[in-house]
């Protein structure tokens, strides 16, 4: 049996956890989110833990468990405290900004990038060279910090672009001159 899929996830006081038709949804202090669970796995709450189920042995099912019960801990995770994706602007005269819910990026094309976030994820932006993804999905942080770094990823020769916070750039030797 998977060992992620057999740990219960605790729920704690405030949060609510619904189950009927194999669809999961989570309400706490920071919002709702509902998950429609593969079949072959279930949900329940017992002793104010949420236990994820599967009906058999059967390799598919095996694989989904642990998936599905990470899945929920996130979703229990993420409308408690919510999560966070800070990510860094390395290189001269890169910049970011917001503009009403858009973010505008200078970092050295003809034109500033204007990225709009979707529904359920805020951006700040506490200085020019960093900006914070946050939100209760944890998917729907991750792919928009992505989406961002994808704008001008890391180059490994001079270190310019947008990383992640804390993220190591392996750097390259340049050219060397005779």
């Amino acid at each position: 049996m998977s060992r992620v899929g057999r740990k219960p996830i605790p729920v704690p006081a405030g949060v609510q956890v619904s189950t009927d038709a194999g669809t999961v949804a989570v309400k706490g202090p920071k919002g709702e989110l509902r998950h429609a669970l593969p079949s072959g796995i279930t949900a329940e709450v017992k002793d104010g833990r949420l236990h994820v189920l599967r009906a058999d042995d059967e390799r598919r099912h095996r694989a989904l468990h642990g998936l599905s019960r990470s899945l929920l801990a996130n979703m229990v995770q993420g409308v408690t405290g919510g999560f966070a994706k800070p990510l860094e602007l390395v290189g001269t005269g890169y910049r970011a900004a917001k503009s009403g819910r858009k973010l505008v990026l200078t970092v050295g094309y003809s034109h500033p990038v204007e990225i709009e976030p979707p529904a359920g994820v805020e951006i700040d932006v506490p200085n020019p060279a960093s900006v914070v993804v946050r939100g209760i999905d944890k998917q729907a942080v991750g792919q928009l910090a992505a989406i961002i770094r994808d704008v001008r990823p890391p180059e490994p020769y001079l270190g310019k672009g947008i990383r992640y916070s804390g993220e190591r750039v392996r750097r390259k030797v340049g050219k060397t001159g005779k």
